[in-house]
């Protein structure tokens, strides 16, 4: 990334909010989620791939305005993938995080932009030591306005030069969500001292602690 940095590609994304909205009318009945999450009274999802779910998941915990932030895959062709069959990278599913926000309080351009921050969408199926295509970079949008703004955002960004590489982030429909293996939900915050938590996933989520510290939950 620039030296710009993380204040370059905020600026970026705050102009384009003026251009482009993507905010989805709120829900105002309770309803089942096609994927079987329930969705409570102004409540709205989204899903980001950007390398370890582990990391995803410890940095959208925090922000304010997500009601809940779940681990797991999408994208591939095998039903009701494990773990296990993900990392073998031969399902095509991606390691994703599934977080369900209010978006009268955090709009979709708010999630858009922590996304950009917090890992390297310059990578082709590789974050760090991570390789493989189930740590893609990827949006999956849930109708029109989503795609609609991530494209345009990842446009934007492009054209403003905020990468020193060309951007690879992978903009595709939302598909069947499939929740990970009960023990990677909240796999930062109930194993903090093991080794990949301390060394990855910590590094990250101080990292976005202080650039996003007026947006953390009170």
């Amino acid at each position: 990334m620039r030296s710009k940095g993380l204040i370059y590609i905020q600026a970026i994304l705050i102009i384009s909010i003026a251009v482009v909205s993507c905010r989805a009318d709120s829900k105002s009945t309770r309803n089942q989620h096609e994927n079987g999450v329930e969705e409570t009274m102004n409540s709205e999802i989204a899903v980001f791939g950007a390398g370890c779910f582990w990391c995803v998941e410890a940095v959208y915990d925090e922000l304010e305005g997500v009601i809940s932030v779940e681990s797991g895959y999408m994208g591939g062709k095998n039903p009701s993938p494990t773990y296990k069959e993900v990392c073998t990278g031969e399902t095509g599913h991606a390691e994703v995080t599934r977080i369900t926000y209010d978006p009268s309080i955090i709009s979709f351009e708010g999630l858009l932009e922590v996304f950009w921050s917090v890992h390297d969408p310059t990578t082709l199926n590789r974050q760090g030591n991570d390789v493989g295509t189930q740590y893609r970079s990827v949006i999956f949008y849930h109708d029109d306005k989503q795609k609609e703004t991530a494209e345009h955002y990842k446009r934007r960004l492009s054209e403003e030069g905020a990468f020193d590489n060309p951007i690879v982030t992978e903009i595709s429909p939302a598909t069947e969500f499939y929740i990970a293996e009960d023990y990677h939900q909240n796999y930062f915050a109930n194993n903090p001292e093991q080794a990949y938590c301390s060394f990855v996933v910590a590094p990250k989520v101080e990292k976005f602690r202080k650039v996003f510290k007026e947006r953390l939950k009170k």
